[in-house]
């Protein structure tokens, strides 16, 4: 079942899609009747700034975005009307499916658009489950990457550890519901609750399962780095700010979901997921300025054996920013290896 650490009664999140559903058709059909204009201005703004066709790009993306959530919402709806002659099991198979072709619709036409060269390295490292994925996150994009390059092509069953204002998004608020997952809210002033949500996720997890977590809580820049440097030196652990005062290009990982999940699966491998290309792509406007044409995204994934985590809190903390620190060394040096 889903995971939710805030309980929302059918009648509210009822009252949500009546918002939502509605918008996203209006939305879709607008643009879809506007799109040979939208085109043509876009066009020739591409060649006024030279942007190497960055809005006509980025425009596409856009519709074919909305076309993948219209078209996962009819998907969900007619799921819905055949759930009572299918066993659960399969019921929650096929929202797998859907969301394995959703999210790898998006990525495979998004990087064709773009002009994206996708190198993955260490995948054959992610299989067999159970495994907890601990991706770094720097953009509204990377969130893609597990379901597209991972539970895709492996088959992997990935739960997802999301931020709750995703479900303004109307396909990631039903399809997302149907699975196990846990939509949380940041900044709640209720932790344990959040956390224990979180827990939730890590259970019965079986050979094609893993729960995917963010452990940064938010994207890669430097305004949250230094707010997240300020809370750490504002807290009682002197020793973790000295720590991530040294990372360059990742924020120090939020223990509280992490080491939930640790303790509620004891046998869960974990995986550890760090990628390059998608700096300077936090927002929708830079991707239409085309920070992100032509670009080389290099996902790397290690695997670490559960044996090889320590039992000790203190000491998984310490083993957590070890990886942290391994995945801020990997990415300076891509990034300088690109660079020169």
């Amino acid at each position: 079942m889903p995971a939710s650490a805030e309980v929302e009664s059918s009648i509210e999140r009822q009252a949500r899609r009546a918002i939502t559903v509605p918008l996203l058709l209006l939305v879709w059909a607008f643009v879809i009747a506007i799109l040979p204009f939208a085109a043509l201005v876009a066009g020739v703004v591409d060649a006024a700034r030279r942007s190497r066709g960055s809005g006509l790009r980025a425009l596409f993306v856009f519709v074919v975005y909305l076309s993948c959530e219209v078209i996962g919402v009819v998907a969900a709806l007619l799921l819905w009307f055949t759930r009572v002659w299918r066993d659960e099991a399969r019921h929650v198979e096929q929202h797998y499916r859907l969301q394995r072709w959703w999210a790898g619709t998006i990525f495979d036409t998004s990087a064709r658009l773009f002009d994206l060269h996708v190198v993955v390295e260490g995948r054959e490292e992610v299989l067999p489950g159970p495994v907890l994925v601990l991706m770094r996150h720097v953009s509204v994009a990377d969130t893609l990457l597990p379901v597209s390059l991972l539970g895709r092509p492996l088959g992997l069953r990935l739960r997802h550890v999301m931020k709750r204002e995703l479900l303004r998004d109307p396909c990631l608020d039903i399809v997302g519901q149907r699975l196990p997952n846990a939509f949380v809210r940041r900044g709640s002033g209720q932790a344990s609750r959040e956390i224990d949500a979180l827990r939730t996720l890590g259970r019965d997890l079986g050979d094609r399962d893993g729960v995917l977590i963010f452990p940064e809580g938010t994207r890669f820049s430097e305004q949250a780095r230094k707010r997240a440097l300020e809370r750490l030196r504002a807290g009682r652990t002197p020793e973790l700010a000295t720590r991530a005062e040294q990372l360059r290009h990742v924020l120090p990982p939020h223990l509280g979901g992490v080491l939930g999940l640790l303790d509620e699966n004891l046998h869960a491998d974990v995986v550890i997921a760090a990628h390059v290309g998608f700096e300077g792509t936090r927002s929708l406007a830079e991707f239409w300025r085309g920070a992100l044409v032509g670009r080389t995204i290099r996902l790397r994934l290690w695997r670490e054996g559960r044996a090889a985590i320590p039992e000790d809190t203190e000491a998984r903390i310490a083993w957590l920013y070890g990886w942290w620190e391994t995945i801020d060394a990997w990415v300076d040096a891509e990034l300088a290896s690109a660079r020169s």
